[in-house]
């Protein structure tokens, strides 16, 4: 219990930063999600379900602080957090946490969460599906995964 509430004031925290801070570090219009790490840690520590509750709980929060179109964040969240938890195996959580493999997680799952998020954003829009899932998707794609470099260096210094 007391590490569900643990997780649940860091993903406060993290919805804080990602709506406050992480826009200032914005590159050609693109930020890192620093949600969708959090949330392939959470499945990668804890499992699919912790993983997935996470993703809603985050996402939800992510749009009512944001306004722009509810519920399409905790759905694409979601979805990034239940695919995330298919990788977890309780006896390699340290080993994958500080390695490639990690990496490897957070760029599918960011992947997947922002073909959904951007193939259900741009409807009605001038902007072609292929310019924004393939322009922006694997722009903040790339650019979460080279974030999540930060919790693979501290994890991989701990195992040494």
């Amino acid at each position: 219990m007391q590490r569900y509430l643990q997780y649940a004031l860091i993903t406060l925290a993290l919805v804080v930063l990602q709506t406050t801070i992480i826009p200032f570090i914005s590159v050609a219009n693109t930020v890192p999600d620093v949600m969708v790490i959090w949330i392939v840690y959470i499945a990668v520590q804890a499992g699919q379900i912790p993983a997935t509750v996470a993703g809603f709980a985050a996402g939800i929060a992510i749009d009512l602080i944001s306004g722009q179109f509810l519920g399409l964040s905790a759905l694409s969240k979601t979805i990034a957090g239940f695919l995330a938890g298919y990788f977890y195996s309780d006896n390699k959580i340290e080993q994958t946490l500080g390695s490639y493999r990690f990496l490897l997680v957070v760029a599918l799952a960011s992947f997947i969460h922002n073909v959904v998020y951007f193939t259900i954003f741009v409807q009605g829009t001038n902007t072609g599906l292929f310019t924004a899932v393939f322009q922006f998707g694997i722009l903040s794609t790339m650019y979460t995964t080279a974030a999540a470099l930060f919790p693979v260096f501290s994890f991989h210094r701990k195992l040494a």
